[in-house]
């Protein structure tokens, strides 16, 4: 049985994270500001005797180290962030605040605490819009938002501490994780969230731009799982990986799901596209399946119809 120190706990994928953890016979300590996570989210892993929470601020300068310290984690697995791509684009020193400086003190807490794995939500982000796809690991990193540029300097600046302080970090390249517990009512929580609520409710959708922008949707049942391999299996080395399916899917095609379970809701409305998003993004997942024993099980529509309820 493992020990790890989950941030973002109360978080979309953090929630899910520590739930498969404890499911598989882990002890998780969480840790969250809730400035975006949900209490409610951690209903389940509240019942069990291997999970605590602890409140905490990780831009305190610090903060996590002592709690690190005095925990001593097999693995820190650092999912808070601000995940906003326009948030960022409005607000880049909250950006900087949240998505690099949290960072640096997550790999000060490994450092100071002798922690021997951290696990990073880094994201497709950091390669912005590329012509050749599927993206590999290798492929230039050309971000094109203040928040893709913070994950990909997030990946530097851990992987420097690994090498120079002697443990492992994996980063995690998520692609557009959906599911369960996603807030539609955040700025950028994921196109599916928000077309999920909106049909629920009987609106038409807002699409920004033509529709036929790709994006390689990845359920969060198997983020969570791609993360529980990457805190637990032994012999990791540092290094990078796509989580992601390696099929594309056009949020037309997403839409058209929606429809057919829900005839009566207007047609969608388009929006001029936001700054800052790609237009194509399919990931190669080789390496997480060389290197994790990772492969995406669950397939967009059925993911859709978990969130259709169908």
């Amino acid at each position: 049985m493992a020990h790890i120190l989950v941030t973002g706990a109360a978080g979309f994928i953090g929630s899910h994270s520590t739930d498969q953890l404890l499911r598989a016979g882990h002890r998780v300590t969480g840790v969250d500001n809730f400035r975006t996570g949900h209490a409610a989210n951690l209903t389940a892993a509240r019942t069990s005797a291997a999970f605590a929470l602890h409140e905490l601020d990780l831009t305190t300068p610090g903060a996590l180290a002592k709690l690190a310290t005095q925990l001593r984690p097999d693995a820190i697995l650092h999912l808070a962030a601000l995940v906003s791509v326009p948030e960022s684009m409005r607000q880049p020193d909250l950006n900087f605040s949240l998505n690099l400086q949290a960072t640096h003190e997550v790999a000060e807490a490994a450092r100071l605490a002798g922690v021997p794995r951290v696990v990073f939500a880094s994201s497709a982000a950091v390669y912005g819009n590329h012509p050749h796809l599927p993206l590999r690991e290798d492929a230039p990193t050309r971000p094109v938002s203040p928040y893709g540029a913070a994950k990909l300097a997030g990946e530097v600046l851990l992987l420097g501490h690994a090498a120079a302080f002697g443990f492992t970090v994996r980063c995690q390249r998520y692609y557009n994780v959906f599911g369960p517990r996603q807030d539609p009512a955040s700025s950028y929580s994921g196109a599916i969230s928000i077309f999920a609520r909106s049909y629920r409710e009987g609106k038409a959708v807002t699409v920004f731009g033509d529709g036929r922008q790709t994006r390689d949707f990845i359920s969060v049942h198997d983020v969570a799982r791609a993360n529980v391999l990457a805190t637990t299996r032994p012999g990791l080395t540092s290094g990078i990986a796509n989580i992601c399916t390696g099929r594309g899917t056009s949020l037309l095609d997403v839409l058209d799901v929606f429809a057919r379970a829900n005839p009566n809701v207007p047609h969608p409305q388009h929006a001029p596209a936001r700054p800052g998003d790609v237009q194509h993004s399919i990931g190669a997942p080789d390496a997480a399946e060389k290197e994790l024993g990772f492969v995406a099980e669950v397939s967009v529509a059925q993911g859709l119809r978990e969130l259709i309820g169908r």
